[in-house]
């Protein structure tokens, strides 16, 4: 049975270009607006997100795979239309551990993935480990062994083989939890590190007996020149990009873009053109997500008297100043400057905290409130421009709920546009 990721790379062999949008999100106001639209929904979960041990999200690759297959049940999608699959999954999480012991907990989790049904499976063993020497680069062939390592638990733990894991290698781009370099730091990956990365790892996995699997391999990650951060946005340049562009037409394979947020979609369309055929997307539906809510606070206080109101905002940041190893790391600066960034902030570390419930109950007052009420035409225009047309239009139907979706929605559409078969 053929994967959709095998069409996407047979296409752009045969000049006939299209992509997969990659949802990198466990949020379900992303997940079940996605589900709502046409076509095939990938959504990935990162290492850190989601392993055996239940990571930040305290979900298994299991739950993550149940909740997932739970919404779309719920929004009446078929599983074929569903792809589950793990991004960075490799040593990062136990990577301050000996060699021996992250990697066997690394296998476990790649493992439990495909066990789940993750049928994309990204290795990633770039980091170095404990044991690993500190003053000497990590050994190339060493990393691609690691991988083919993980590739081997993969395979013996699927036993469908009309569910074969379809496998993306390639590491050059922010490991999980996002960029902290500003965009000076961010350059395009030269051609010959990108061969050599993929003649490296053939050879690994020839070795290791993983033929099959290899004819399997879909895609590699490497770094086109885009990035985002608390507030720059780093734009595609195809030009820069030409010769690695160039060299996918030379490979069995497409390339898997990171960090595709905020791009618009003139240059996500010029990425898949390119062969950058799988774009990866998460924080910018998140901030999505908050830009829509945020506007909706600023609608009720308009509305209802101080005692009446959610306070979701000051709860919101609440949340994120009694536990803020989601942030400290990326918001730097006065005490003035990291408020801002955790409210505003390009890399969105926020949505680490829409769970939190204290949090969940503030949101929940603040929908209740505003379904109490007509939302006034004038607040819709001073506080949620990018909706207004819609809602003035009947288009869209004039509900605090419905508007949420529509933000995230608007950030979706470009990526559909984005992946349609080029002409």
């Amino acid at each position: 049975m053929s994967h959709l990721l095998d069409e996407v790379v047979h296409a752009h062999k045969q000049s006939r270009p299209f992509g997969i949008t990659s949802i990198c999100s466990a949020h379900p106001w992303v997940l079940k607006t996605a589900l709502q639209m046409d076509g095939p929904l990938l959504v990935e979960s990162t290492c850190n997100q989601v392993n055996q041990f239940g990571g930040y999200s305290g979900m298994t690759p299991a739950a993550f795979a149940s909740f997932v297959r739970t919404l779309a049940a719920e929004n009446n999608i078929p599983d074929e239309r569903l792809i589950l699959g793990g991004d960075h999954l490799g040593p990062y999480v136990w990577r301050g551990e000996p060699a021996a012991s992250a990697m066997r907990k690394s296998a476990q989790l790649v493992r439990a993935c495909v066990k789940a049904g993750y049928t994309k499976i990204h290795l990633d063993t770039s980091m170095r480990l404990g044991d690993d020497d500190p003053k000497n680069p990590l050994d190339l062939d060493l990393v691609a062994r690691r991988a083919a390592q993980l590739a081997k638990a993969a395979e013996d733990a699927c036993t469908n083989l009309e569910g074969k894991p379809r496998y993306v290698i390639g590491s050059e781009v922010p490991l999980p939890g996002g960029a902290t370099l500003h965009e000076d730091g961010v350059k395009v990956t030269p051609v010959e590190s990108a061969r050599c990365t993929l003649e490296v790892t053939r050879a690994a996995f020839l070795k290791a007996g993983l033929g099959s699997a290899l004819e399997r391999l879909v895609a590699l990650v490497v770094q086109p020149g885009v990035e985002f951060g608390d507030d720059f946005v780093l734009e595609y340049d195809p030009a820069a990009a030409r010769d690695l562009s160039r060299y996918a037409e030379t490979a069995s394979l497409v390339y898997e873009a990171h960090s595709t947020d905020y791009q618009t979609r003139q240059n996500l369309r010029a990425l898949v053109s390119d062969h950058f055929a799988i774009l990866k997307v998460g924080p910018a539906l998140t901030h999505a997500f908050r830009q829509a809510v945020f506007a909706l606070a600023q609608i009720e206080a308009e509305l209802f008297p101080l005692e009446q109101r959610s306070d979701l905002l000051e709860t919101l940041d609440q949340a994120m100043l009694g536990k803020p190893e989601f942030w400290r790391d990326y918001y730097h600066g006065t005490e003035a400057e990291q408020a801002f960034a955790r409210k505003y902030s390009l890399s969105d570390r926020l949505r680490y905290y829409w769970s939190d419930p204290q949090v969940q109950a503030a949101f929940a007052h603040l929908l209740a409130n505003l379904e109490s009420v007509t939302l006034p035409l004038s607040l819709i225009g001073q506080f949620a421009p990018f909706l207004f047309d819609q809602v003035r239009s009947g288009l869209l139907p004039n509900r605090p709920a419905s508007l949420i979706e529509a933000s995230i929605r608007l950030i979706l559409e470009d990526y559909r546009y984005a992946c349609a078969p080029v002409d």
